[in-house]
């Protein structure tokens, strides 16, 4: 059986990110993402016009990765380093509002849900979500196949 961990990442999160603009009405780009900053380390705002899906598609990936985990814990998996002049540089967490939005349509849209037991706390995958990750796992794999 295919998994998502059998792909490249930057291939299934790619993919990933074309379903969700296309597929998933829930799933947009607010009105200011073309004006904000991923994190207070960042100087410009992201190249790619298409940016909130990739970022989306990475999120779904993560928390299909990591388990049950929440905004704090994937604010430091994206964080970066912030440059200081002639300070050290400093690691800083990325921007907790563009993760808690993201992670809240793709909740809106099934792939994601919270839970909230005794020992874990945080966001999980969904059946709906899980099989998205292997459908396009699947055809980046055919895909593969098909070059050789």
């Amino acid at each position: 059986m295919v998994s998502f961990y059998d792909v490249p990442p930057m291939e299934l999160i790619g993919k990933i990110a074309k379903k969700l603009e296309n597929d998933f009405e829930s799933v947009k780009e607010p009105e200011w993402a073309p004006f904000v900053k991923t994190g207070v380390a960042k100087q410009c705002r992201p190249a790619q016009d298409n940016w909130w899906f990739i970022r989306s598609a990475a999120l779904l990936r993560s928390v299909a990765v990591r388990g049950p985990v929440g905004v704090n814990k994937l604010r430091k998996k994206y964080s970066s380093r912030m440059n200081r002049g002639h300070k050290p540089d400093r690691t800083m967490r990325a921007s907790g509002n563009i993760i808690r939005k993201s992670l809240q349509q793709l909740e809106k849209s099934g792939l994601v849900k919270s839970v909230k037991d005794d020992a874990r706390k945080g966001k999980v995958l969904t059946p709906l979500g899980q099989s998205l990750l292997t459908k396009t796992s699947l055809e980046i794999i055919k895909e593969f196949k098909k070059s050789l």
